[in-house]
């Protein structure tokens, strides 16, 4: 099962130390997410990065920054929205409804099913599906190894998404939840959670 790790969608001081951090206990696949930023801010925190990580990096919005820096894809938020025209690389996309994820599939390398269980950062993003229809979406094959669960992912429900046939699990607040970003700069328990995280996932 593969580990996703979804950045938090503002900037922050000690972002580029923690996502060093992170790629050394072995992250190796991190999806920048930061929703109506400036470009500019997300180049500076690549920059900030070695570029021996840019490879593992998927980037949503701003797709012109997977070329400037050699990223390893795009993501884009949308069941159906098409890929920048004549692109011709590594494709993720987000999908919310179960009828839509087989046509989903057909143009990603991989899909995140989002609202499985209730957010951890977003109070009013609840879980969407019944997890009798989850089974029934996996006994269908719609859920697959090239699907990842979104949405309240932790220790306790990455077993569930890991016997529901789920491909992998993108993480968000319960990782990020453990370090206040304007407080805070010891960030040692965020990073062995990653680890046991990590190990969760086998």
């Amino acid at each position: 099962m593969k580990l996703v790790v979804m950045t938090q969608p503002t900037f922050f001081v000690e972002e580029d130390k923690i996502l060093t951090s992170l790629f050394d206990e072995g992250l190796d696949n991190l999806h920048l997410y930061k929703p109506a930023s400036e470009p500019i801010y997300s180049e500076r925190l690549l920059t900030l990065l070695s570029n021996d990580y840019y490879s593992k990096i998927t980037v949503h919005e701003n797709f012109y920054l997977k070329e400037e820096y050699k990223l390893r894809g795009i993501h884009i938020d949308n069941e159906t929205a098409p890929a920048p025209k004549g692109y011709r690389g590594h494709v993720t996309r987000t999908c919310t409804h179960l009828d839509q994820l087989k046509a989903a599939k057909k143009d990603a390398d991989y899909v995140f099913l989002k609202y499985i269980f209730d957010s951890q950062t977003e109070a009013d993003q609840k879980a969407t599906f019944t997890e009798e229809a989850l089974k029934e979406a996996s006994r269908r094959g719609l859920i697959d190894k090239h699907v990842y669960a979104l949405g309240g992912m932790n220790l306790d429900t990455i077993r569930m998404a890991k016997d529901l046939g789920f491909g992998g699990v993108v993480i968000s607040g319960d990782l990020w939840n453990r370090f206040n970003i304007h407080q805070e700069l010891d960030y040692q328990e965020l990073i062995h959670h990653f680890a046991k995280l990590r190990k969760a996932v086998g």
